[in-house]
């Protein structure tokens, strides 16, 4: 039996040409765009209206730094904003709300900061839930889960955003 009559041989063959030939490198590969961007980045901490999203900016903080490496005199500094709101979402017969949802915005530019030049800059939303038909004490521990999965997946959005523009940033750096 030849190679070529072969359908998943010869299609993963001009998959892998076309993806070649259109200048595909992985972002996190040794020499990717990505790789460059890699440990330096200081990243800020939003300043924030009220002390009760200190910890919201922690854990935004926290897992930027666990995606983009944490620097602490790095060529470029990610200056952040944040803003989340609680709406409720199931509400019974008796005007008890028994589902909030958790909405939340981050916006962020990324500097180079030898010249101050703003070389990236955008914002995300995502939103997540919890329940509130539990104890207070289940209650309290979904609202503080649903937050920080919030800040987990903003933190993804942004990473993402910066290593798929991280080839235009570095470049302009140069």
């Amino acid at each position: 039996m030849s190679l070529l009559k072969q359908p998943l041989l010869i299609l993963t063959l001009a998959a892998s040409l076309a993806v070649s030939a259109c200048g595909f490198t992985p972002v996190h590969a040794p020499g990717g765009s990505g790789h460059a961007l890699y440990g330096a980045v200081d990243i800020a901490r939003p300043d924030l209206p009220d002390a009760s999203g200190d910890q919201n900016a922690y854990f935004l903080v926290r897992d930027l730094e666990q995606r983009l490496g944490r620097s602490s005199n790095g060529p470029y500094k990610l200056d952040l904003t944040l803003s989340t709101r609680q709406e409720g979402q199931a509400i019974t017969a008796d005007n008890s709300i028994t589902r909030y949802s958790i909405i939340g915005a981050a916006g962020y530019s990324l500097v180079r900061q030898s010249d101050g030049v703003v070389l990236a800059s955008g914002s995300e939303t995502s939103f997540t839930g919890y329940s509130a038909t539990g104890s207070t004490v289940e209650t309290l521990a979904g609202e503080r889960d649903a937050f920080e999965r919030l800040m987990r997946i903003l933190a993804d959005q942004i990473a993402a955003r910066l290593l798929a523009t991280a080839d235009l940033a570095t470049s302009a750096a140069e």
